[in-house]
């Protein structure tokens, strides 16, 4: 019976070794995580930031020169219709950009981007609202303006969009 007993100890004492063992693997796990979790929140906070930042310049900048733009023609004595086109755009521009520097600032209060649909659609209608503002502003000064700015505005998206693919998708360790 003793030799029984010692036998049972002994696989008693294996298994909680096992357990232990098994615990001890399943908290590094965890503990890997969670600090995968904690690196890429502050890489995400960074970014979100970052993008916060660039959104709340990009609203400011238009409806500043949306501002601009209008006063022109206030005093101009009749508007041709590329005048007024850019006129109704910017009308519709500023009161959204105006409205997105307003949830910009308390995104970046919280830290964090809004999810809402109704947001995002403000945003995509206040920019191309802008720029078609901007355009016909152009045009209305000369017509080849407006194409060239349009078509430098174009290479100009090619050109962000290249470099921040390079930028968020190098391989590069940051410096």
């Amino acid at each position: 019976m003793r030799g029984d007993s010692a036998e049972e100890h002994a696989r008693v004492a294996e298994d909680a070794k096992r357990t232990a063992t098994e615990q001890a693997q399943a908290a590094r796990e965890r503990a890997a995580a969670r600090s995968e979790r904690a690196k890429s929140e502050i890489s995400t906070g960074r970014t979100t930031q970052e993008a916060l930042g660039q959104r709340g310049l990009i609203y400011g900048g238009l409806i500043l020169v949306g501002l601009y733009w209008v006063q022109a023609f206030l005093t101009a004595p009749s508007l041709d219709a590329s005048a007024k086109v850019s006129i109704v755009a910017f009308a519709v521009a500023i009161p959204l950009l105006a409205a997105l520097v307003m949830v910009n600032r308390q995104e970046a209060f919280r830290g964090r981007q809004t999810t809402s649909v109704t947001v995002t659609i403000a945003h995509a209608v206040a920019l191309l609202a802008a720029f078609i503002g901007i355009v016909a502003g152009f045009w209305h000064i000369t017509w080849i303006a407006g194409v060239t700015f349009l078509a430098a505005a174009l290479v100009a998206v090619g050109i962000h969009s290249a470099g921040f693919w390079r930028v968020e998708h190098s391989d590069d360790p940051p410096s």
